[in-house]
């Protein structure tokens, strides 16, 4: 008699949500990128499984075609609507696209992207909302509060994505949100929602579909404890464009931001403020980033910074005093922690400003996020002018990149942030020498070039 078989057992490989890497046994650390504890067992897709078919790959036999065969009519740029919106993207949304957008949970994602789906349904075509984590009835309440109104909107509650990608077929929309890429689950992979392979398999059917129908595509994604998008970092290659949509949960404003864009600038920003009717585009963020700043108070300096083509002027604030404890406290909120420590110790060696034992706190007010190296000078301003007890001159902007020499290196696009400076009503602009020289003649605002740290302190304060 023979013995019955017993059904053979699900193999399973273990992959980094960091890199993508795969191994026969789980580590730790990733033997590839050496992130820790990012190894996740997923199971092993069978030959069988692997083919065009199964990615929803066209099968056409379209041949190559010649560059200037190409009908560019076709890659014409959609109006999102917003004006901010469209600016962070490049100029609008490109047909075929896929969009990834980041956030906090309660940012406002989903408030944006519901305002966007209406404008479009409105001025192009029907727009295709699915849904994992709303009922119908929930977006239908949050739609009336934003004024929807009658717009061609399909409201979708399903995690499926087979079912997601059916309702495509049938409406063929002329845009297709998904909120969100880690609640959409595919009936082919056993694994949970939300892990690596369920993530990866959904973004790539998604930009499959997106390409072959030459569709836009809006993915909402989760973000980790550190900020960053949540499962594998393949997500990010996948797509086209990934946006982070930042902001301080007791500010009125939010913050569009790309950190990738195939298609646009990165490093483009889009300022929003959050209002009981939805968000509402900013046209000047300079104006509501310095609209409570204190005038004449020590510490604090005004600072032309340009996020992506925007110019952009934030206050400064920094506040020196005697340490308590032994050690002394740095806190940056808004800039590098490193650059920070790097720019006290040039004003210790270059300018005779110590910082020992002194309580250093530096913050962008306003709840923004400046990295750009043209920021040192404005955040040196404020710490000696705290330190000294000294307020810097009314009317004064500044930017520049300091070194380690005490020097005051050009910037970028200065003639971009003189422009800004003196649009709003400043008269005076500190900046390097070498940008001085070639704007001087173009200029309303007066420039004081300066070529090292002493000089600027100097032309400064009062």
């Amino acid at each position: 008699m023979p013995k019955p078989t017993s059904k053979p057992a699900v193999q399973t490989v273990f992959v980094c949500g960091s890199c993508g890497a795969r191994a026969g046994k789980w580590h730790g650390r990733c033997l590839d990128c050496g992130a820790w504890n990012a190894m996740a067992e997923e199971p092993v897709r069978t030959p069988a499984a692997v083919g065009p078919a199964r990615f929803g790959l066209p099968t056409t036999g379209e041949t190559a075609r010649l560059y200037a065969d190409v009908d560019p009519v076709a890659s014409e740029r959609l109006a999102s609507g917003f004006a901010e919106f469209d600016r962070v993207l490049g100029g609008g949304i490109v047909p075929g696209s896929v969009v990834l957008l980041g956030g906090e949970p309660g940012i406002g994602k989903s408030t944006l992207l519901l305002q966007a789906a209406a404008r479009v349904a409105s001025a192009i075509g029907p727009v295709l909302y699915a849904s994992g984590e709303e009922s119908t009835h929930q977006i239908k309440d949050r739609g009336r509060r934003l004024g929807v109104g009658e717009a061609p909107v399909w409201l979708l509650a399903e995690t499926c994505l087979e079912r997601i990608l059916d309702e495509v077929e049938r409406l063929r929309p002329a845009l297709l949100i998904v909120d969100s890429i880690q609640t959409a689950v595919s009936t082919a992979l056993p694994s949970a929602p939300g892990s690596i392979g369920q993530v990866r398999e959904a973004a790539t059917r998604l930009l499959f579909t997106a390409k072959q129908r030459n569709l836009p595509t809006f993915l909402v994604g989760h973000v980790t404890r550190d900020g960053s998008l949540a499962g594998p970092k393949v997500l990010e290659h996948v797509v086209d464009t990934v946006l982070y949509f930042e902001g301080e949960r007791h500010h009125a404003h939010r913050v569009v931001r790309a950190v990738k864009n195939r298609f646009g600038a990165v490093s483009e920003l889009g300022v929003f403020e959050m209002t009981g009717a939805g968000l509402v585009p900013v046209p000047s963020p300079s104006r509501l980033f310095l609209s409570e700043r204190a005038a004449g108070v020590p510490g604090s300096a005004v600072l032309c910074a340009v996020e992506g083509s925007r110019p952009i002027l934030v206050e400064v604030q920094a506040l020196v005093s005697t340490g308590a404890y032994g050690t002394a406290r740095r806190t940056a909120s808004g800039i590098d922690h490193n650059r920070l420590s790097l720019l006290l110790a040039v004003l210790e060696k270059r300018a005779g400003l110590s910082a020992a034992g002194e309580d250093v706190f530096v913050n962008i007010a306003g709840g923004l996020t400046v990295s750009e190296p043209a920021a040192d000078l404005g955040v040196v301003a404020a710490i000696a002018s705290s330190m000294r007890g000294r307020r810097i001159r009314a009317g004064t902007a500044v930017f520049g990149e300091v070194g380690l020499g005490g020097e005051v290196r050009s910037a970028s696009r200065a003639e971009l942030r003189l422009r800004e400076a003196a649009q709003l009503g400043f008269t005076r602009c500190v900046l390097p020498a070498g940008d001085a020289d070639r704007t001087r003649a173009s200029q309303d605002c007066a420039l004081h070039g300066v070529r090292s740290v002493e000089e600027a302190l100097a032309a400064l304060t009062e």
